[in-house]
């Protein structure tokens, strides 16, 4: 079984190890051969600097998290599953029994076991293999998708949940920060949300582009033309939501100048501290809302993109062979030319 496992920085290896997956299954569990998954910033992360902020790699790591694939074997008391069926699997694995889960905030499990990360030690390895045995509660049946359509269901929930985070925008005007595969999803989802308006903002024309193609009605390249914004500024404030999706004081700080009073932002990039006019968000009575991971809104993903009320088809603008997954990563780097890449595991 080839398995995609970080060793360090900018030490990804292709490894034939074998299957881990090779035992009888449990009740409850099924079988899957995976299909497609696509790289994410955090894979990135772990490519180039060997973590992100204090999380370091202590041990070899199987990467990935965003992955599709098809089930070859039911285990016993499994329903709702067939052989064959392509399904979205959420790296998502709350424990079902802290405080939190029981307060109805998974996404907030004090022992969230979620695929490929670093945090806790040993590391929660990733689904970038050939095999995997993955509960069934975690499979969405997505038959009718693309293998790599069915694997942006885990990045399209996370910005669900950031719109779920934000409140009704129904007729809102909604600023986007950030025009990544995140900013770009979460364009997607404000329009379903029923947005009336979205601006988006990037450094990229590239990205730009891809954000009108999702739905933005208008652009701002703001390394270009940061005077842009300010036409929003005006009377205390033109939107009523903002999607920080950098991360970065660049990206927020001037979005701030725009938003509305009693507007919400919600922030979903995680580049590290940024410092916070506070006095301003005191005296426009800006709701500042943290946005973090998802858990309910899967299925939702995978439902409006089997609708075609979602299209996400153009975001995927790289396929790679399993044997050229360091030139996903590479590729997935550069966002002058790459959205979202993706590996073909069948």
């Amino acid at each position: 079984m080839k398995s995609i496992i970080i060793h360090g920085p900018k030490d990804l290896r292709i490894e034939a190890a074998p299957s881990a997956e090779a035992r009888e299954l449990t009740p409850g569990e099924v079988r899957i051969r995976t299909a497609a998954g696509g790289v994410c910033g955090s894979d990135l992360h772990y490519y180039h600097h060997g973590g992100f902020g204090s999380v370091r790699l202590r041990e070899p790591m199987v990467l990935g998290h965003e992955v599709s694939g098809y089930v070859t074997e039911i285990g016993p008391g499994v329903s709702g599953l067939e052989i064959g069926d392509l399904v979205a699997i959420s790296p998502s694995r709350p424990c079902g029994a802290c405080g939190f889960c029981h307060e109805g905030l998974p996404n907030h499990c004090e022992n969230m076991r979620f695929y490929g990360s670093a945090m806790p030690f040993p590391h929660i390895q990733g689904v970038f293999r050939e095999e995997l045995v993955v509960s069934a509660s975690q499979c969405v049946v997505a038959n009718g998708l693309t293998p790599g359509e069915a694997a942006l269901a885990e990045p399209l929930a996370v910005t669900l949940h950031a719109m779920r985070r934000a409140g009704p925008l129904l007729g809102k005007r909604v600023l986007i920060t950030g025009c990544g595969p995140i900013g770009l999803l979460a364009i997607a989802s404000a329009r379903l949300a029923g947005a009336s308006e979205i601006i988006a903002t990037d450094l990229s024309d590239f990205t730009l582009a891809m954000a009108r193609e999702m739905g933005a009605a208008s652009t701002i390249n703001a390394g270009k033309a940061p005077e842009a914004l300010d036409r929003y500024t005006s009377g205390k404030g033109y939107f009523d939501a903002l999607f920080e999706c950098t991360g970065v004081a660049q990206g927020l700080l001037p979005a701030l100048e725009t938003m509305r009073p009693r507007g919400v932002v919600v922030q979903l990039g995680l580049g590290g501290d940024v410092p916070l006019p506070l006095t301003k968000i005191a005296a426009k009575e800006l709701d500042l809302r943290g946005s973090f991971r998802f858990h309910e809104e899967f299925p939702l993903g995978v439902r409006a993109m089997q609708q075609r009320r979602l299209d996400l088809r153009s975001l995927i603008t790289h396929e790679f062979a399993v044997d050229d997954a360091e030139q996903a990563f590479l590729t997935a780097t550069d966002r002058s030319v790459a959205i979202k890449a993706q590996i073909l595991f069948s």
